[in-house]
C-alpha cells in the first residue's frame, strides 16, 4: 500500500514564505506526475502546480511566479516553494501523485496540510 505524507504547512503572515514537502512511502517502482492541489473552504479543489516525471511544470494562474514545484525522484518527494503568500492562498493544501506501485498505477493523494496567510 502506498501513502503520501504532507508536511510544511502552517501560519504565516502575507509576504511570508512557506516550503510543502510530500513524501511517497511504500513499494513504489515508478513515480509518473507529481503535483499540489489546494481547498479553500466553500471552494472546490484546485490544481496549483504539477509536474510531468520528465520535468514540464504548469501553474495555475494565481500563482504564476510565486510558487516553484519541484521533485526529487530519488526520495520519492515532490515540493512546493511558496513565496509572496497572500491572504488568497490560505487553505488545505493536498500533494497528489501517480505511483506505479504493486497492482499497476495508483492516483495517491495525501491527507492535507493547512496553510494560513494572514493580512
Amino acid at each position: 500500500q502506498v501513502q503520501l505524507v504532507e508536511s510544511g504547512g502552517g501560519l504565516v503572515q502575507a509576504g511570508g514564505s512557506l516550503r510543502l514537502s510530500c513524501v511517497a512511502s511504500g513499494t513504489i517502482f515508478r513515480l509518473g506526475a507529481m503535483g499540489w492541489y489546494r481547498q479553500a473552504p466553500g471552494k472546490q479543489r484546485e490544481l496549483v502546480a504539477g509536474m510531468a516525471n520528465e520535468g514540464t511544470t504548469n501553474y495555475a494562474d494565481s500563482v504564476k511566479g510565486r510558487f516553484t514545484i519541484s521533485r526529487a525522484d530519488a526520495q520519492n518527494t515532490v515540493y512546493l516553494q511558496m513565496n509572496s503568500l497572500k491572504p488568497e492562498d490560505t487553505a488545505v493544501y493536498y500533494c497528489n501523485a501517480q505511483l506505479f506501485a504493486v497492482g499497476g498505477w495508483v492516483n495517491a493523494w495525501g491527507q492535507g496540510t493547512q496553510v494560513t496567510v494572514s493580512s
